[in-house]
């Protein structure tokens, strides 16, 4: 099984530019079709920005050229894969690092790892995992309350009020992961709001300026940008000085606190998590939401399964396992969604794919986007069909491609909890309803997000 990440990144410069910088002299990946690169200095990089993302301009290679393509970033040549089979035969025994992990700090100018190795990363990466656990593990009643409020809010509103799920499901992302990782301050929504304008500063930069190089061309920008990246880690570092004070060990910054980790990298861990945790988080709700408003014969069969299982009580952390359907909703929205449509990772020995030789030191994208709506690999790929999920097949595929099992990245398992308390929470007394007439385009950057505002109504469930 291979050992990636799967979160997307678009601002593969970051990467290839640390890899021009540390291997000045790999080889080319020759024999591999594809594009020539039509600048000399900036290889596809103008192709890329023309198709207006990464992905975008992924599925065109990969329709050209197979499964297999090769493009150019730079003077650098990089193989992209597209397809579920070229992924399996692809080996890279990096098991202390993520590529999500690896973008997000280079492009923060964060460090991976402790800065002593191999084994310092690993254990740095468990250290992080295990606080998102115990603080799932300990504040589960909160997530559950947060949730309740939500619903209880669409529950008390007209039935033909229009309903924005963008705005509302990243406050409640936003609200869950603030609290959990860093405490009660931020049940003051105030705080939560002002922690949230950095957030999208910051973020709404990621896959962007970085890929098309035009942060670098505005000065206003960039002055925005490096500002709120202050402002957000003063905040971090002096919330975990308040909680060293304190000794409290109920959320996620306390368990870092208990680590051997410096404070710098304490502040850096939680950035990580509070950027990617909100943003993956809100995004699984709001293509979760929009599916089911679009069928109703999903929602039906997911709320028979709850009722089933929770009957009226609401849900606790050891019967999530037992939502067997709602977790193929999960799946099939990340996989529908496109999700995290990139990864990317450094080839660290000399590779082979097919009859493909992949040098040493180049960068290889795995085509996620692709994959997830190959029709070899999934029948009718577009249609949003949760039952796809009870073949052995799909799950196996699913699990390759990092997206469950134990290669699962912490921020898309916490993602997922939320998400099924939501679902538990909101199935059983609303039926979701699609806007007539709106059109849902999708910008496929670092996570797939609406272009625009997803509206839907909702109507009460009729008791029993």
């Amino acid at each position: 099984m291979l050992d990636f990440a799967i979160f997307a990144v678009t601002f593969v410069i970051i990467l290839v530019g640390a890899v021009l910088y540390l291997y000045p002299s790999s080889r080319r990946a020759s024999g591999i079709p594809g594009l020539n690169p039509t600048d000399e200095k900036d290889g596809n990089l103008q192709d890329i920005v023309n198709r207006g993302s990464l992905h975008e301009f992924l599925v065109s290679l990969h329709l050209r050229f197979g499964s297999v393509a090769s493009f150019w970033f730079g003077g650098r040549p990089v193989v992209s894969l597209g397809s579920v089979l070229q992924l399996q035969q692809h080996i890279n025994p990096n098991h202390s690092t993520d590529s999500f992990e690896t973008m997000l700090k280079s492009l923060l100018g964060y460090q991976s790892g402790t800065g002593g190795g191999a084994t310092e990363s690993v254990i740095r990466k468990k250290v992080y995992e295990s606080a998102i656990s115990n603080t799932v593990e300990k504040n589960f009643p909160l997530v559950l309350k947060l949730v309740e409020e939500l619903v209880g809010k669409w529950t008390s509103a007209p039935e033909a009020q229009h309903t924005p799920l963008c705005a509302h499901l990243l406050g409640l992302a936003m609200k869950t992961v603030t609290q959990l990782a860093l405490g009660e301050t931020f049940r003051d929504d105030s705080e939560v709001l002002s922690f949230r304008k950095n957030h999208d500063a910051i973020w709404s930069e990621i896959g962007k300026g970085y890929l098309d190089g035009s942060l670098e061309k505005s000065s206003s920008r960039k002055a925005h940008y490096e500002k709120a990246l202050s402002e957000m880690q003063s905040v971090l570092l002096s919330v975990a000085k308040e909680r060293r004070a304190q000794r409290r060990q109920t959320v996620f910054v306390d368990a870092l606190l208990q680590s051997s980790l410096t404070e710098r990298q304490i502040m850096e861990d939680c950035m990580v998590f509070t950027l990617a945790g909100s943003v993956i988080t809100a995004n699984l709700c709001i293509w979760a939401l929009h599916f089911l408003s679009t069928s109703q014969d999903v929602q039906d069969k997911l709320c028979q399964e709850l009722e089933q299982v929770l009957g009226s009580d609401p849900i606790s952390l050891d019967k999530i396992p037992e939502l067997r359907y709602c977790q193929q909703v999960l799946n099939e929205t990340v996989r529908t969604a496109k999700l995290t449509p990139v990864a990317a990772r450094l080839q660290e020995v000399e590779g082979k794919v097919d009859q493909h030789v992949i040098p040493k030191e180049t960068l290889v994208i795995y085509a996620l986007g692709v994959v997830l709506q190959d029709s070899d690999t999934w029948s009718a790929p577009y249609r949003f069909d949760p039952d796809r999920f009870e073949e052995e097949s799909a799950r196996k595929s699913f699990c390759l491609l990092g997206f469950s099992g134990n290669q699962t990245c912490p921020e898309l398992r916490f993602a997922y909890t939320v998400a099924t308390v939501l679902l538990s929470t909101l199935v059983r007394q609303l039926k979701l309803h699609p806007l007539k007439g709106q059109l849902m385009e999708v910008r496929s950057e670092l996570v797939s997000t609406p272009k625009e505002e997803t509206w839907i109504t909702v109507s009460r469930r009729k008791e029993k």
